[in-house]
């Protein structure tokens, strides 16, 4: 959408311009590279941290560049349009930083957000376990209080960030009894603790250049100040108040990646020719493009809904998951309509469309299933 947004200041334009610049010239030359590797190359956080690009709707006070939401969601946006899917910054900042920011004292805050800020440290937060996933109740990972530490024993996977973070936020059970009550919230740093492994950086149909490991604490010692919030038993609640901002993180992604593919597949068809003309020319060209560039719009202008209510502090459960599942299933639906249109060379791991397919996938599981979203919502009617 070419129309200005209510939320876009001055401020975020200019941040916008200055993300497009960050991804074009110090990602994008690399990004066959980090593939290849299978992780992004650690100078990128700092990188970013000098350009202050970390922690972009933390307050000045704790580090950060004293933005909101339209900041972090104009990053996500030029980070897609730059075809970089493996930056973990989503997390690292739009979504661990807020935990902290939320739920942490001010000498938690004072202590570890200025580090995220700059890169010094990088996050993570560790969910999902090799049998759990979105059913966060299920969380086997224990921590047992021992005088003034924790003990934490447990295996997460599919841990963004995992080969990478050194702050980690471990979803754990202090008391298995009391089910979603017994959830808490411990930041592990991982320099500074024995018994923390990391496993493998898994190997994924897509997101190639995105770390994604397992990770083992096995007896791992951290101070019992490294609770988040003031008792135990809350981190499932923190969890439910963060989700509707990772979710709608993912919906933005997702539109995104829409209007990526568009742009990409216009400019293939009107330059390849069939049969004398260009494939543009032919109506069914057309037709399917007119259909992907609505459905692209009609989602953009849902995620500027949400995205409005979110800085007012209004985004609801149900309308978040909404987004979440639809956004991420039509952006599935419009890569692979798109693909098709470039025939054979859509196939070819050296055009953007086929990395764009293999990426999307997973859109529709992380951060909630598109079944665990429906259910949410079905619970409301």
């Amino acid at each position: 959408m070419s129309e200005p947004r209510p939320y876009e200041t001055e401020d975020v334009v200019i941040f916008r311009e200055q993300a497009r610049r960050f991804f074009e010239r110090e990602c994008a030359p690399h990004l066959d590279r980090w593939e290849d590797q299978g992780i992004i190359d650690r100078e990128i956080w700092t990188k970013a941290g000098e350009q202050g690009l970390l922690c972009a709707s933390i307050p000045e006070e704790y580090g950060g560049a004293g933005g909101n939401f339209a900041h972090e969601k104009v990053l996500v946006e030029e980070q897609i349009k730059a075809g970089i899917s493996g930056w973990g910054n989503g997390v690292h900042s739009g979504i661990v930083a807020h935990y902290l920011l939320h739920y942490g004292s001010e000498d938690q805050k004072r202590t570890w957000l200025p580090k995220l800020a700059t890169g010094e440290i990088v996050a993570g937060i560790a969910m999902t376990e090799p049998g759990t996933g979105s059913d966060l109740q299920g969380v086997r990972t224990s921590a047992k209080r021992d005088g003034n530490q924790y003990v934490i024993n447990g295996a997460k996977t599919f841990i963004t960030n995992g080969q990478t973070a050194n702050l980690i936020c471990v979803v754990a059970k202090t008391d298995p009894a009391q089910g979603a009550k017994g959830i808490s919230l411990i930041v592990v740093e991982t320099d500074k603790v024995e018994g923390f492994r990391r496993g493998r950086n898994l190997d994924k149909i897509g997101q190639h250049s995105a770390d994604t490991s397992e990770l083992f604490f096995d007896e791992v010692r951290v101070p019992t100040a490294n609770l988040l919030g003031d008792r135990e038993g809350l981190g499932f609640v923190q969890l439910m108040q963060q989700l509707p901002q990772e979710r709608l993180i993912i919906a933005v992604q997702a539109v995104a990646a829409m209007e990526r593919a568009l742009d990409l597949t216009a400019d293939y068809v009107k330059q390849r020719t069939a049969f004398g003309k260009r494939l543009l020319d032919f109506q069914n060209t057309r037709f399917k493009l007119a259909e992907v560039k609505t459905h692209a719009r009609i989602a953009r202008v849902f995620v500027e809904h949400c995205t409005e209510l979110l800085l007012v502090g209004k985004l609801d459960v149900e309308t978040v998951c909404m987004a979440k599942w639809w956004t991420t299933d039509m952006e599935n639906k419009i890569i692979d309509e798109c693909l098709q249109l470039f025939g054979g060379y859509g196939y070819m791991r050296e055009y953007p469309i086929s990395r764009m397919y293999t990426d999307a996938r997973v859109q529709r599981i992380y951060g909630g299933t598109t079944e665990i979203m429906k259910e949410l919502i079905g619970r409301t009617i």
